[in-house]
């Protein structure tokens, strides 16, 4: 080999190095860049501590998963950040059912829209409504279960009230459908919140309440609170005993519930990337173990059927809330 052709050789032998030298942290640092996934309510909730033990189940095949907080506005804020994020797949964060069914209506300006601004990846849990009584209030009037409740509202026409977290809130359009189906009056009187609104009815300020299972369920193991029935459409495996609302009134049923969304654009294969992650981790023991301890069932969806899910949920809370009359301006 001549000297001319061995130079030569040596050059492209090193230029072919360097181009492999200038590429690899590219693909490496495309591999590492982790996932910020955006939760619009403040730490240590529910939705938090259920977003933070995915987290942690998908890292070794996602790698690692950032939880970002970014309460306010009834969650608008951080849900107006996942919309406004490139669509590259390292941007995910949670809708629910107040962000994605109830604060359409609600609100009278928002900064996205549910229906055209996110790529659905999953729906993450299900947690069951419901409807309990102070339990003084029911020795006190008689009231053992929902046809007694249902009862003595018809026969003492605005004599019971019920509290909730504030105008709008789940707890108010809950109550509101029920007194709809259940042909009832009784006085809605808002707080500033779930936890006062309990507190409301634990001290017999207010009569009963649509509650959260994974608030009320201490309350109801102490004797404080009557569980009256739940809201789901069937009988929710932690209250066993305690009937639906739907037995009374065919298809009723509210539901508290939240997932995983991207934004718009979104790859279809980085969404079904996605999906096929965090269903493995919502089928692991784990946490079907650490959701239940909240109360939390786990509802691993196709990426199609959490979008079908937040569709009819959006139709269903327009005609509740539009009924109700609550507005936040």
């Amino acid at each position: 080999m001549s000297t001319h052709s061995l130079f030569r050789q040596l050059a492209f032998g090193l230029l072919a190095t360097l181009v492999g030298l200038t590429a690899m942290p590219t693909v490496s640092m495309a591999q590492a860049r982790p996932i910020r996934l955006i939760v619009p309510y403040a730490p240590g909730g529910p939705i938090d501590v259920t977003a933070r033990v995915l987290a942690e189940r998908v890292k070794d095949t996602l790698g690692t998963v950032i939880i970002e907080n970014r309460p306010g506005g009834g969650g608008n804020i951080g849900v107006d950040a996942i919309a406004k994020a490139a669509p590259d797949g390292l941007t995910i964060g949670i809708a629910a059912l107040a962000t994605h069914a109830i604060n359409p209506w609600l609100y009278s300006k928002m900064p996205f829209n549910v229906a055209t601004d996110f790529a659905p990846i999953t729906q993450m849990v299900r947690v069951p409504n419901v409807l309990v009584i102070n339990a003084d209030t029911a020795t006190r009037l008689g009231i053992g279960n929902l046809a007694d409740l249902i009862k003595y509202a018809k026969a003492n026409p605005g004599r019971l009230n019920y509290g909730s977290g504030g105008n709008g809130s789940g707890g108010h359009l809950a109550g509101e459908m029920f007194k709809a189906r259940a042909g009832i009056f009784a006085v809605h009187i808002p707080y500033n919140g779930g936890n006062p609104a309990q507190l409301a009815l634990l001290s017999g300020q207010v009569d009963f309440n649509f509650d959260n299972l994974a608030t009320a369920a201490a309350n109801i193991k102490a004797g404080k609170l009557k569980a009256l029935a739940v809201t789901t459409a069937q009988r929710s495996p932690a209250l066993p005993d305690v009937e639906p609302v739907s037995d009374t009134f065919q298809g009723f049923a509210v539901d508290t519930w939240w997932g995983l969304v991207a934004p718009a654009g979104t790859p279809r294969d980085v969404v079904a990337k996605l999906n096929q992650a965090f269903v493995t981790a919502l089928n692991s023991p784990e946490a079907r173990s650490r959701f239940g301890a909240l109360m939390a069932e786990p509802v691993p969806t196709t990426a199609e059927q959490f979008g079908s899910l937040m569709s009819s949920e959006l139709s269903k809370y327009e005609k509740a809330v539009k009924a109700s009359g609550a507005k936040v301006d």
